[in-house]
């Protein structure tokens, strides 16, 4: 290892105890799993994050991307993932790739994950580093969220790293039964809110957190990508 990487993976080690200690203090809720915890202590967020914001790869907080978008606080990163509760033969869809930061952490923990991103640069810069890193179960699509990814259903789990107004129904009709969808929900302030679907088809939501995230957008309204 060389010590550009034995600094970073201090630093990141560092951060999932922070991210520890903040789940205990400010979510109110039962221990973050072992597993979500090990993939976020796998993933080198550095390798997600632009060159300026490098020093800060490793602080828990957002930081800007690029087209108006964020990579995600990786307290945030592991409480979706956390809330998956995903199994090592779970086919994940993820809406919104962004840096592709947090489908690396599904990645380490899924069969598959299908993720999809409206913006054409970062879908691609994303698609470089998963095979930099050689995450070869990572299927990368340029689209619009809101379609999902039909022909690649049903889905064991759904996140989504963007906030829509509402919970699209074309996304609940590709989670499988018993499956969990993970979304932030709202125009102004913002739910976390986690569906499982039944056998039945119906639904049973329960909000966790307020948070904030950038719109969900459809193809029509796409960021600048200039």
């Amino acid at each position: 290892m060389s010590a550009i990487d034995e600094v970073m993976a201090a630093q990141r080690e560092a951060m999932v105890r922070e991210v520890e200690e903040s789940a205990r203090e400010h979510i109110g809720r039962r221990p973050l799993s072992p597993r979500a915890l090990a993939a976020l202590r796998a993933v080198p967020r550095h390798l997600f994050v632009p060159p300026q914001h490098l020093g800060n790869a490793y602080r828990n907080r957002p930081l800007p991307i690029g087209y108006r978008q964020t990579i995600s606080q990786p307290l945030i990163v592991a409480l979706m993932t956390d809330l998956l509760g995903l199994g090592p033969d779970d086919r994940v869809l993820e809406i919104g790739t962004g840096s592709g930061y947090q489908t690396a952490v599904l990645a380490r923990l899924a069969e598959a994950v299908y993720t999809i991103e409206i913006c054409a640069p970062l879908a691609e810069r994303a698609a470089r580093t998963f095979v930099e890193l050689g995450l070869s179960n990572v299927h990368t699509r340029v689209g619009d969220g809101y379609l999902g990814w039909p022909e690649a259903a049903p889905f064991d789990a759904i996140l989504v790293a963007a906030a829509p107004p509402e919970i699209p129904r074309s996304l609940l009709e590709q989670l499988k039964p018993g499956g969990r969808l993970v979304i932030p929900v709202g125009s102004g302030s913002q739910q976390l809110i986690v569906v499982e679907m039944r056998s039945d088809q119906s639904t049973v939501l329960r909000e966790i957190i307020p948070v904030c995230f950038v719109p969900m957008t459809r193809q029509n309204d796409r960021p600048d990508e200039s």
